[in-house]
């Protein structure tokens, strides 16, 4: 089902498997004025059929636990499309956050759904789409991390650097650290195009929290904020050029 709301904006598509819960969701989006259209899908299966047609969505306003085709289960199979809509999770459930971030997903909406905050999500789809069609990597990435059974949001750009641990990764901040269950070598990919460097085996640190660098007998490291942190023979070099060339461009 189509719902046209006579003016430009963003082309969604609305997903929840309970039909008052999607009825509340395309009530409130309407009353964005940045959405355009709204198409509506009652299952997994429904939503994959709608984002196979030739009909433009921008982005996805979708539950997670559905009957068949779960939320995240479209997510991973859009994770493979390079035009992919965004997509905004929105779950009474709170522990599917981290899964949620793996899949790249714009925003984490909890149940039930407040105007305010589906707002919020709504300008964040709106800010990626047109980091997108600058093609410019500006856009702030949103991390959910758990704590004490509440899950909070960084934003990428608050991130000084990540450690490894194992399959996990511990991401630091001005205020602390928080575990994420995601390897350092997937963060790596994904945030070397943000100003991420790899210094080190254990370490990925964001350049512009750099605030020293030492080279001394052959050994580097790099003070970030109080913690000061070991670099590898091996990513010295690379991590020389980034910062000249950082330096260089700002000139």
């Amino acid at each position: 089902m189509t719902q046209p709301l006579d003016r430009p904006g963003l082309a969604v598509l609305a997903v929840d498997d309970e039909r008052p819960a999607l009825e509340e969701l395309t009530y409130l989006l309407s009353a964005d004025t940045r959405i355009g259209s709204i198409r509506t899908a009652s299952s997994g299966a429904e939503a994959i059929r709608v984002l196979t047609s030739e009909q433009r969505i921008d982005a996805l306003f979708l539950d997670i636990r559905m009957p068949g085709a779960t939320g995240l289960d479209i997510a991973r199979t859009l994770a493979r499309r390079a035009d992919s809509p965004q997509i905004v999770f929105i779950t009474a459930h709170e522990d599917f956050a981290v899964g949620a971030f793996e899949l790249h997903a714009v925003d984490y909406v909890l149940k039930p759904v407040r105007q305010d905050r589906l707002a919020e999500a709504v300008r964040r789809v709106h800010e990626r789409l047109h980091a997108r069609t600058r093609s410019a990597p500006s856009d702030d990435e949103v991390v959910p991390v758990e704590l004490a059974g509440v899950t909070r949001f960084l934003t990428r750009s608050q991130i000084r650097y990540v450690e490894a641990h194992g399959d996990y990764a511990r991401l630091h901040t001005a205020a602390g650290s928080h575990l994420v269950r995601i390897s350092l070598a997937t963060l790596e990919e994904r945030w070397t195009p943000y100003g991420f460097a790899r210094i080190h085996r254990s370490y990925l640190v964001a350049l512009r929290h750099i605030q020293e660098v030492r080279w001394d007998a052959g050994h580097t490291t790099v003070k970030v904020g109080d913690k000061t942190l070991a670099v590898s023979r091996r990513h010295a070099r690379e991590l020389r050029d980034r910062l000249l060339g950082d330096a260089n461009r700002q000139r």
